[in-house]
């Protein structure tokens, strides 16, 4: 084999290596993110352990989610880590058919194939995972406006939103609001 023969590989070989380092972003991103639902899952172990409370039902929905997620996330780390395994192995399969002379191209396709279904699945799984957490996002918000509002229909029984804006009328009750009450 010739040096050209060698540069030629090492070109052919340049594509899949930059590949590569975008999987190993995407992994990083990945890994990061398990890192912080595992990190939440721990706060709020550690938040009730210690407390000795009983999982109210918000808590433990926010346990399956975290839990899910994980579970989510674990796919994608696994077919971006199947995806780089994949495109090394079309590397070294690429090198030992230049040195063998022999013609490996249908073995490289069905590699690169597999890497991307795999990086496709993967990315899939990471926009699934995404979409997990921002729709907890969206959940926790919305229950802590409903646990705000019942404690504001708490704190003033006559501004509840049965009653209507405060706009000078009546409650609904019949009671005047308290700021029309005539001063004697």
């Amino acid at each position: 084999m010739q040096a050209s023969d060698i540069a030629h590989v090492i070109q052919l070989a340049v594509a899949p290596v930059f590949l590569l380092s975008g999987i190993g972003a995407l992994l990083s991103v990945l890994s990061a993110r398990v890192g912080r639902i595992v990190d939440r899952s721990r706060q709020i172990e550690e938040k009730h352990v210690v407390t000795g409370e009983n999982l109210d039902p918000e808590v433990r929905c926010e346990i399956d989610m975290l839990s899910r997620r994980t579970r989510v996330a674990y796919w994608a780390i696994s077919l971006c880590t199947a995806c780089a395994l994949l495109i090394c192995t079309l590397i070294v399969i690429l090198f030992v058919g230049a040195f063998l002379s022999l013609d490996v191209s249908s073995a490289i396709a069905i590699l690169f194939i597999a890497a991307m279904a795999a990086l496709i699945i993967g990315l899939y799984f990471f926009l699934h995972e995404i979409y997990l957490a921002t729709a907890s996002l969206r959940f926790r918000r919305r229950s802590r406006v409903n646990s705000d509002k019942n404690r504001t229909a708490r704190v003033h029984p006559l501004r509840t939103e049965q009653s209507g804006p405060a706009n000078g009328a009546g409650s609904e009750s019949g009671l005047p609001h308290p700021e029309k009450v005539p001063k004697t």
